[in-house]
């Protein structure tokens, strides 16, 4: 583990109450964590999602410095997409047709007293703060482009037709660019990813108050999940929380993080 540092962490699953086949799948051995949202249905979402897992994997016992690590992360990624692409010219679809999987992918790397955050796609990575819960993420989303445009509200991209169509993933025509984050561990104590099979079936206000009633990382994973199912369980859902053990910070600045901040975060990407 970089530095020394401690984490704990839990992770939960579920294929929800509508869904046959779970997607989703995780990956929480420290210093790397990941959830990935297969898409593709009878098609082999879940494939897709294991192969990220795998690939991931392989880097587990590796130590970066924070560069190593953005790059780390692309090459994974990359990685993924020429499995997937190998996947398909192999093997046939539902439909007779060439295999077309896909995934979403959120990643966090504990790197030099840093968060290195990563995401592709429409599942979400969420910080705490201060007490205070940060939406990290930016969804690569149909809905998430109308908001940004003006066009809907946060609360009708929430119930939106199209809200499922994704705009980055891996498995599809366009080349991997996912963005990434660097946040330090002292202001921000704690990551969650999850898949929208969480974010789609709790708001945020809601996700805040069950990580703040839950210290325990496995109990607040368990809990959030538990909660998608309660609110309809329509998809898969996966919740992965990692807690820093032991680090306090003493800023009392804003640090909220941005895309565009990000460059004047100590051990941030140029």
């Amino acid at each position: 583990m970089n530095d020394g540092v401690e984490v704990r962490v839990g992770a939960a699953t579920d294929v929800g109450l509508v869904r046959e086949v779970n997607e989703d799948s995780f990956l929480a051995e420290p210093p790397a964590f990941v959830v990935a949202d297969g898409m593709g249905g009878h098609d082999g979402g879940d494939i897709a999602s294991r192969i990220v897992v795998e690939e991931f994997a392989r880097i587990v016992d590796e130590d970066y410095d924070a560069l190593r690590g953005a790059e780390a992360v692309t090459e994974a990624l990359d990685r993924c997409q020429r499995r997937l692409d190998e996947y398909g010219d192999t093997h046939r679809g539902s439909d007779g047709g060439r295999w077309r999987g896909g995934t979403t992918a959120v990643v966090a790397l504990v790197v030099e007293g840093n968060w290195l955050l990563a995401n592709l796609g429409d599942s979400r990575i969420y910080a705490v703060g201060g007490g205070e819960l940060v939406r990290v993420s930016v969804d690569h989303s149909l809905v998430q482009e109308l908001v940004d445009a003006g066009e809907i509200t946060e609360e009708e991209a929430a119930v939106h037709p199209e809200r499922h169509i994704v705009t980055r993933a891996l498995g599809g025509p366009d080349d991997v660019e996912p963005d990434f984050f660097v946040l330090p561990f002292g202001d921000f104590g704690r990551v969650l990813l999850c898949s929208d099979g969480v974010t789609g079936m709790i708001g945020d206000d809601e996700i805040a108050g069950l990580l703040a009633e839950s210290p325990d990382p496995r109990d607040a994973a368990d809990r959030l999940v538990a909660a998608a199912l309660a609110a309809g369980g329509i998809d898969n859902a996966t919740a992965v929380v990692v807690d820093v053990v032991g680090l306090v910070s003493d800023r009392t600045d804003d640090s909220r993080p941005d895309r565009e901040s990000v460059p004047e975060t100590p051990g941030a990407l140029p």
